[in-house]
């Protein structure tokens, strides 16, 4: 329903990209069989990425992407998405109709508190190493991000998410990193809605600046007795999608290595294309 918006911009208030070593034999059971995953020593590049949308053709809305990890499209690589989550119904929809996207609704918490004292991450030593460590600045705020899937009939706590915000004093040009320009090209498609292999780019203009990683947590366990009054009859289902919600947890509770902020960020997502079959046997052979 908005194949003629595609060309349409969509602002973001704020966005984080966050860079992961996965390991592939967890992700390998997520991704079409006729790609090949992008790795070295046993691990390929996943992570997530968390928006907030404030001007779209779905209206106002939340994102969680988690993207399992990177397949081989030469003479380059695309992301492969294992999750979709949107607390808008009708961004939900476009993207399970028309982009291929595993999307379901979700609903975003969010809490804000102040940060006392300064902490150094240990997470930050790829930063070190390539020098942009000394571009942090302290934080001062702390959000908890809590994001719960919403599957009808049930409700599940998916992950919680808990980054720092920054407030800058002073010199805010500096502060929210260089403007730059970039494109994004990704798999999507092989789900109920869209059988079919698609690929599709996003074109972002956005400011960027290095970050420390958010930490990211699983639910917590249902209690025993809540448990043992679960019916039988759902247990198989239940199994299925607790096997994909871990798997997602999985990739974003794993090694972070970077963590980028966008800021005046404008993202145009191209019309998705059918991938022949020519160019799946090329990829399975490849």
């Amino acid at each position: 329903m908005f194949l003629e918006l595609w060309k349409a911009s969509m602002d973001i208030q704020s966005a984080l990209y966050q860079l992961h070593l996965v390991k592939a034999a967890t992700v390998r059971a997520c991704i079409p069989k006729e790609f090949r995953l992008v790795e070295a020593f046993g691990y390929t590049l996943g992570g997530f990425f968390l928006a907030n949308y404030d001007d779209s053709p779905a209206g106002v809305f939340d994102e969680l992407v988690v993207i399992a990890g990177l397949v081989w499209s030469p003479p380059t690589s695309c992301a492969w998405a294992a999750k979709v989550l949107v607390n808008s119904d009708e961004a939900c929809d476009h993207g399970r109709k028309e982009v291929g996207l595993p999307s379901q609704v979700a609903r975003f918490s969010k809490t804000i508190t102040a940060v006392s004292g300064k902490s150094k991450s240990k997470n930050t030593g790829f930063l070190n190493a390539i020098g942009m460590n000394a571009l942090f600045c302290e934080p001062r705020d702390c959000m908890d991000v809590q994001v719960t899937e919403i599957n009808d009939p049930t409700v599940k706590d998916f992950c919680n998410i808990n980054l720092t915000t920054f407030v800058p004093e002073s010199n805010i040009g500096n502060w929210m990193g260089p403007a730059i320009k970039m494109s994004l090209p990704s798999f999507s498609g092989r789900t109920e809605y869209y059988p079919n292999l698609l690929k599709y780019s996003c074109q972002i203009e956005c400011r960027v600046r290095a970050v420390h990683p958010a930490k990211v947590s699983g639910p917590s366990s249902m209690p025993k007795s809540e448990a043992e009054r679960s019916s039988e009859i759902h247990h198989a289902t239940e199994e299925f999608m607790d096997n994909g919600k871990n798997l997602c947890v999985a990739v974003m509770s794993s090694k972070p290595i970077l963590a980028l902020e966008f800021s005046c960020m404008k993202m145009q997502v191209e019309a998705p294309v059918v991938v022949p079959n020519s160019f799946n046997n090329s990829l399975a052979t490849s």
